[in-house]
């Protein structure tokens, strides 16, 4: 793992030296700096050079501080003054100490402020052009280019970033995208559409500055519920019609009012849009019975690359999962601009079942490809979703809602109760599933769970349920026998039957983001799909990986202790100054440090030994068990077992905190004892673990890891679980992701084949990248995505503290950009004052304070610009 180091200023975010070196001069010069570094030489020029880059990455990644350079022709030149100042510097102390390598750093730096100079000189020019392109064929007001928009803009509820957009068009009709899309194409313009901006994997993330995000959301276009006869089918079918930006709990809402079901329903449907649950294929809990977004579309509208419009229908509807068809078809008809005249004639696609997802599992959306069918599962890359038909679904007349609570330490007992209660359900004619959704045990803490069960402790794992039949007395049986099932594995069982409990008991399954509550919002989000009879595997794996994480964090946190109390810590000789040292005084601690790394010595041993032998057998390692552990010991126990059960714990408080403390007790002693917790605190926060939720009845396993994002050892070591998760779940027979996408996060999990089948299909129909250029093609990873940290702030600390900053700071940082708050927000109206909702506010204000920081430490002065943008949020806020 690279060592972070951090001499580059400015830098807010989870960027090292060396990615900002790389991102601007490449890395051969990363080279050099490491050689020059290694010689010694080139200090203060090293200095002035990364002052340099400092300000270059400040500037191209903080819309607020590029518009006031671009406005303010003294400020830009005082800037350029001062870059080119340190170039000549560097230059001349390189010529007079004959440094061929130090001048090749200068010239490649000096070529880097060029292009930036060009660049930052050229956007007002640029935007001139594009508005007056853009304006012939939508309002103007829908075309913008300010701070707000674009920083609201460069990031999805990942909040990994690549390049900023170079303009935001918010277009009023779906009438207009067609015309919108081919001006955009004309100005060199790759297209980004963007929806609700709710996902996980960054699909929405521009990965080049010639980019324009087309944001649908005022899209809202909702029919009434119309029943139609489907091509290929005989009779009636309930469907409702919904353009791109129509938030999905709208859709739900309005089936709901009809007596009937929209099966697309994901955690984010608060927040989401149908445009994004087309371009992703969205699942949620309903998948279980009808399957995703694919599986229930009618037909749906879309803008392709060449900028005409395109419908695609289903052919042969069965209403149901798409999987059970031995061939999906679909019928393609291209149009005229207006949209309503058609092109040639009319083709149809068919898919073979196991093309549409991996044979065995109930979501599957890592065939990017997927038959060549357009839009659909593409991420937005060959086309822009603007409306969509969806089949409505009549919900059987009774539901009951059943939660299971497990407790005890032995989840192998537990898990298996996912499968065993569907199959259960399954066999049962009279019975269908509606839902199963899973919490595990950091889960269970995370959402602040109240436990139903008369028990002082949490549950280990929770799983709700939704049980639905037409008979009445049927679905009380069966939620009944799914309790005595639940009772036999050390589990018990509550039935809400109205529909006030109902929603009590799903309520806590909409507050998984707490799980990212400690990292200040910030988490990785996997979510993989695993075959239900291997789900228990799957769980052991991802707690050997917890375990792990667990002791190497202790581990880290005892090396920490020793190497204090190895070094004569000063908090030793802090007691009453009318207490003189003396050399007896100096013995007496000098035994209790000796004891004090003794005891360290052996636990770290003794952990260490744990380690490194999980998987040998239990009754090998008697040395390390307690008496009644080995009474207890279960024919075939390895190691892990014994760990997984908890009859062997590895407990820093216990065997290093408690002991340590008695050593150091007394009044003499506190600052010592201070800082004993002081490392622990600091080592604590940088533990990472897996915790679970999953939509348990098709095998959907969201895996989140929550994460410091200014820990860069902490974030190169989620990477590395990310590693060991995929690779477990295509060991187990599962995909890489259920119902996420693919975009930036997994694309290093993709397999070459699935990567040349999209690739061959990009270049089919979108070989000039007019979509979402680069995007699910190699090279498209996380390699340049950045994540922006105000916690990484050191000197800058001090303006924080002196300043009103550190309190707004405080105020926002928690923000998980989940986008649930838009629907609640009374100054976020799609049509009025779109950009304006609390996520999007948050995330201008921290890049208004980044600002504000930048100019005070550059000693330029801070642009009165900033007051009236941040003045600008604040008039649109609610308190």
């Amino acid at each position: 793992m690279p060592n972070r180091i951090s001499e580059i200023p400015y830098n807010y975010t989870s960027f090292s030296d060396r990615e900002i070196v790389i991102r601007f001069l490449g890395e051969p010069m990363w080279d050099i700096v490491q050689e020059l570094r290694g010689q010694r030489k080139t200090g203060r020029s090293a200095k002035m050079l990364f002052e340099v880059l400092g300000d270059m990455w400040v500037i191209s990644r903080n819309p607020f501080i590029q518009d006031d350079l671009v406005e303010n022709r003294k400020r830009w030149e005082s800037l350029r003054h001062a870059l080119h100042h340190r170039l000549d510097q560097i230059r001349e102390r390189a010529q007079k100490n004959d440094n061929q390598l130090a001048l090749e750093l200068e010239s490649n730096a000096r070529e880097a402020v060029a292009l930036f100079e060009q660049d930052l000189l050229s956007i007002a020019e640029r935007r001139r052009k594009v508005m007056q392109r853009l304006a012939r064929v939508t309002k103007k007001h829908n075309i913008q280019f300010d701070g707000l928009a674009r920083v609201s803009h460069v990031t999805d509820a990942t909040d990994w970033r690549v390049e900023y957009p170079f303009a935001i068009a918010t277009p009023d009709s779906e009438k207009e995208m067609a015309a919108l899309v081919a001006a955009s194409i004309e100005l060199g313009l790759t297209v980004i559409p963007r929806g609700g901006g709710t996902g996980y994997t960054g699909g929405a993330i521009p990965l080049t500055v010639d980019s324009i995000v087309i944001n649908t959301e005022k899209l809202e276009g909702l029919g009434e519920v119309i029943y139609r006869t489907l091509p290929g089918r005989e009779g009636e079918v309930a469907t409702v019609r919904a353009e791109a930006g129509v938030v999905t709990r709208r859709v739900s809402d309005l089936a709901d009012k009809n007596g009937l079901v929209f099966a697309v329903d994901p955690t984010s449907q608060d927040a989401s849009t149908i445009g994004g649950n087309i371009a992703m294929n969205a699942g949620g809990k309903k998948a279980v019975m009808w399957g995703t977004t694919l599986d229930n579309l009618v037909s749906w509208r879309m803008v392709t690359p060449d900028s005409q419009w395109l419908e695609v229908e289903r052919l042969n509807h069965n209403l149901g999962k798409i999987h059970d068809v031995e061939m999906a078809e679909f019928r393609i008809t291209r149009y005229q601009p207006d949209g309503i005249n058609p092109i040639g004639e009319p083709e149809t696609i068919a898919i073979p079942a196991n093309e549409l997802r991996k044979a065995g599992l109930g979501k599957d959306v890592t065939n990017k490809f997927l038959g060549g069918l357009p839009g659909i599962q593409k991420e937005g890359c060959d086309g822009l979703i603007t409306s969509g038909v969806f089949v409505l679904h009549r919900m059987a007349t009774f539901t009951r809602t059943v939660c299971l609570e497990f407790f005890g330490n032995d989840l192998s007992k537990a898990v298996p109760a996912i499968v065993e209660t569907k199959d259960t359900l399954d066999n049962n004619p009279d019975i269908i599933l509606a839902g199963m959704e899973h919490l595990d045990e950091r889960y269970v803490r995370a959402v602040d769970y109240t436990t139903k069960a008369p028990r002082s402790i949490l549950p280990k794992m929770v799983l709700l349920i939704d049980v639905a039949g037409d008979d009445e007395d049927i679905v009380a049986a069966a939620c009944s026998e799914i309790v005595h099932l639940a009772n036999a594995r050390d589990g018990e069982g509550f039935i809400a039957v109205s529909a006030e409990a109902r929603k009590r008991f799903w309520a806590d399954r909409a507050r998984t983001a707490a799980i990212a509550k400690h990292t200040n919002a910030f988490k990785i989000n996997e979510d993989v799909v695993i075959p239900l009879d291997r789900l228990s595997e799957y769980n052991d794996g991802i707690e050997k990986i917890n375990i792990v994480q667990s002791t190497r964090n202790k581990l880290q946190m005892a090396d920490a202790v020793c190497a204090y109390l190895s070094n004569q810590p000063h908090e030793l000789k802090e007691h009453d100054a009318d207490v003189d040292e003396s050399a007896e005084n100096d013995a007496i601690m000098q035994t209790k440090l000796d004891a004090a790394c003794k005891l360290l010595e052996d636990v770290r041993a003794r952990w260490n030994d744990v380690l490194n032998n999980f998987d040998t057998p239990a009754k090998d390692k008697l040395e390390l068990l307690s008496v009644e552990t080995q009474e207890n010991l279960n024919d075939g126990d390895i190691l892990f077992s014994v760990l997984q059960r908890r009859d062997l714990r590895i407990s820093y408080r216990k065997e290093v905190e408690k002991p340590l403390k008695e050593l150091f007790q007394g009044h003499d002693l506190e600052a010592l004892r201070n800082k004993l917790d002081a490392i622990h605190s600091e080592h604590r926060s940088s533990r990472l673990f897996v915790a679970l939720h999953m939509h348990a009845g098709d095998g959907n396993v969201h895996t989140n890891i929550p994460v410091n994002s200014n820990d860069y050892a902490m974030m190169h070591e989620a990477e590395n679980i990310v590693d060991e998760v995929m690779i477990l779940a295509e060991r187990l027979g599962g995909v890489i992701s259920g119902e996420h996408g693919i975009g930036l996060t997994k694309m290093k999990y993709l397999d070459q084949a699935t990567i040349d089948a999209f690739t061959a299909y990009k270049q089919q129909v979108d070989p000039n990248g007019h979509f979402n250029a680069g995007k699910l093609l190699t090279g498209s990873g996380l390699e340049k995505a950045y994540t922006p940290s105000l916690r990484l702030l050191q000197q800058e600390a001090l303006i924080l503290e002196a300043s009103e900053l550190g309190d707004i700071n405080n105020d926002i940082k928690d923000c998980l950009r989940c986008g649930k708050c838009k629907p609640e927000c009374t100054t976020h109206v799609p049509r009025a004052n779109l950009l304006y909702s609390p996520r999007n506010k948050i995330l201008a204000t921290g890049l208004i304070m980044e600002a504000f920081l930048y100019e005070e430490q550059t000693r330029r002065g801070i642009s009165v610009r900033h007051f009236e943008e941040m003045n600008d949020v604040a008039d649109h806020c609610t308190v």
